[in-house]
């Protein structure tokens, strides 16, 4: 495909071959998310034939969009150690096209451990974060609140955690605007004595550090829902499978009011009333609408959607990573960090902890 993306443009590249349903999914969703976004240029890596036949079926694509081919295509099965070296898929090359400037960030709904993996060899870690996390703001009964880390670390240290709860900090202020934030550890308990040993020292680390964190201490997850935290810091096994659970409820009680109207006759006599209420709640409970979980602690910006998003679902990734963008949300991560040194906090921490 013959075009010249140009410069005034923010330009996002995009692993196209990656997610559930792709490249069917990319391509629909880039065509919903430019009809909000009429600025952003995108590069597509991928197989050209695949992308070409999709975009068919959305012509005015071609106006705005660069397809590269590439052979070959992270797999979901694929480890992460078999792929980072393979500079020849479509996940490798449209990261790489951030680091080389061509693009201002990069979106995948492929492999999460791969894209972890390239991104950090690729973009590197923003100097004094130890361990880069999966990051993303999630609905609560008065608003949004930071959720970190959603999967790229299975295991943390208790250094990790309240490097993250550091990070979150950064994160709560400039993207919901909250002058101080509510930081908490998820925990399977509120009291001092309940959880891994691991989260019982982080939060000496977050108390004992010196630092002007907000901490609440531990919440615990159907507290998440109440808006008692407004960023809630965990290892990213723990928080995956919050996540995940949180959005499999979502769509639970959407399928639960859907099955009682069905059933009831006096239900769907007050149908007509209930309907404003019923969408707004299903809105708001809608996981795409928070589709798009950013790397955090990147020398560039790294999305992550979905992989088993519809396109409505891969769009909203898509306006995630250009607000963030138009945020310069990582310079603005990088010069706030540089503000503290984690490895010298560490060392305190651990002194103070013991």
């Amino acid at each position: 495909m013959e075009q010249v993306l140009s410069d005034n443009n923010l330009v996002i590249s995009v692993d196209a071959m990656g997610g559930d349903n792709s490249p069917h999914v990319v391509v629909e969703g880039i065509a919903i998310a430019h009809k909000n976004n009429p600025d952003i240029k995108f590069l597509l890596f991928g197989d050209e034939v695949q992308i070409e036949e999709d975009i068919k079926k959305f012509p005015q694509l071609r106006d705005f969009c660069k397809v590269i081919h590439t052979s070959e295509r992270v797999r979901n099965e694929d480890k992460p150690s078999q792929v980072i070296r393979n500079k020849n898929t479509s996940m490798y090359m449209a990261i790489d096209a951030v680091r080389r400037g061509e693009a201002s960030a990069v979106i995948s709904a492929g492999n999460t451990g791969a894209l972890m993996a390239i991104s950090k060899m690729i973009l590197k870690t923003i100097q004094r974060i130890h361990r880069p996390a999966i990051c993303t703001a999630i609905p609560h009964r008065n608003g949004r609140c930071v959720m970190l880390d959603l999967g790229a670390n299975t295991e943390c240290s208790a250094i990790n955690l309240a490097e993250f709860a550091i990070i979150g900090n950064i994160l709560a202020r400039h993207t919901l605007g909250i002058a101080r934030p509510r930081i908490a550890l998820l925990n399977i308990g509120a009291e001092e004595m309940k959880g891994k040993e691991e989260i019982h020292q982080a939060a000496k680390m977050i108390k004992g550090a010196h630092l002007d964190l907000n901490f609440i201490g531990y919440i615990e997850p159907h507290q998440i829902g109440e808006g008692y935290a407004d960023v809630i810091v965990s290892d990213g096994f723990t928080g995956n499978i919050a996540l995940k659970t949180m959005e499999g409820t979502a769509k639970l009680v959407a399928r639960l009011l859907k099955g009682a109207v069905k059933e009831s006759l006096w239900a769907k006599i007050g149908l007509p009333f209930l309907l404003p209420v019923m969408w707004k709640l299903k809105k708001t409970m809608d996981p795409r609408k928070y589709n798009g979980a950013m790397f955090v602690g990147l020398n560039g910006l790294s999305v992550k959607s979905h992989g088993g998003t519809d396109a409505v679902g891969y769009s909203y990734a898509i306006d995630n990573a250009a607000k963030l963008v138009r945020q310069n949300f990582v310079q603005t991560i990088r010069d706030e960090v540089e503000n503290v040194d984690l490895d010298e906090l560490s060392q305190d921490i651990l002194y103070d902890a013991y």
